[in-house]
């Protein structure tokens, strides 16, 4: 405690405000936050000047290429771009209407998946049979493969009542394999909730559908949030792949126009479109996780 009316001090040497005085840092606060700005000035300079050197020596690597002018009519025609881009961002809606649909059947799949893989008690052992050998098949199985056995072998099979659009069949395909991904997120997620959390909310009278209700799976999915955004970055590329059933997207209508034209600035166009589309996502991704750091770093996250 300070004597009656004398200022007390802060840390760094200067005069806490009392009632009726204003704060003024101290000159060492002063110049120490001139030294931070000053600093953080220099790194972007340095980062700036860096950047600009790379991109210099990439850009005259590529134009000093031998083939760089038939690389150049081949993949960078303004022309063909120009013809592409309304078709190719029409087939876009696909992938955007494909993402939405499968990302939220994923994350509920997967979510179910990995509470059956939790489990306890040997009455649900064919249960947590059933989602490991689920699990381990799709995740062992390549997405390609996949969807070629959905896409191709459903239609054969010629049940009744079972569609045939390769939209709905590619849609199901891409389900199937990142709900087992998401699984073993969300599985890892729960896994890692302490089991005291569990044996308190227990003592509290919840039920153990409660407990993983309102306990366990609020925290495990929190903790779980950036490997989960991770996959959906993943997912809303590898929309790109129901191509093989003949579903015009973004990627069959570049096709069609390569094909058409023997030009491949359509796949150019496509792919800058698709990194569009993912760059904001990745950045949404990187500081959730940063966050997530942060505040596990403060005690923030139990």
């Amino acid at each position: 405690m300070s004597e009656e009316g004398a200022p007390e001090r802060d840390p760094a040497g200067g005069a806490t405000p009392g009632r009726n005085e204003v704060y003024v840092p101290s000159r060492r606060r002063i110049e120490r936050e001139r030294h931070r700005r000053g600093r953080a000035r220099r790194s972007t300079a340095v980062a700036a000047l860096s950047t600009l050197v790379t991109a210099v020596v990439l850009y005259l690597v590529v134009v000093d290429a031998p083939g760089w002018p038939r690389t150049k009519e081949t993949f960078f025609d303004a022309s063909y771009a120009r013809e592409a881009f309304p078709k190719v961002l029409d087939g876009l809606w696909l992938n955007l209407r494909l993402f939405a649909v499968c990302g939220v059947v994923v994350l509920l799949l997967g979510t179910l998946v990995a509470v059956a893989r939790t489990l306890k008690g040997p009455v649900y052992w064919p249960v947590r049979a059933l989602a490991t050998a689920y699990t381990d098949f799709f995740r062992g199985l390549p997405l390609i493969i996949c969807l070629s056995i959905v896409v191709f072998g459903v239609p054969a099979l010629q049940l009744q009542g079972v569609t045939t659009d390769p939209v709905l069949l590619g849609g199901a395909g891409l389900v199937l394999t990142y709900s087992a991904y998401v699984a073993e997120v969300v599985r890892a997620g729960i896994e890692s909730v302490h089991p005291s959390q569990r044996a308190a909310a227990r003592s509290l009278g919840l039920t153990a559908r409660q407990t993983l209700r309102h306990v366990v799976l609020p925290q495990a999915v929190r903790r779980q949030v950036p490997p989960l955004l991770n996959d959906m970055v993943s997912l809303q590329k590898d929309t790109s792949l129901v191509s093989i059933g003949g579903a015009v997207e973004a990627m069959r209508s570049a096709d069609v126009i390569v094909g058409r034209s023997l030009n491949y600035t359509a796949y150019i166009v496509a792919a800058l479109l698709f990194v569009a589309l993912t760059v904001p996502m990745t950045r949404f991704t990187d500081w959730v996780t940063a966050r997530t750091d942060r505040h596990r770093g403060q005690g923030g996250i139990v």
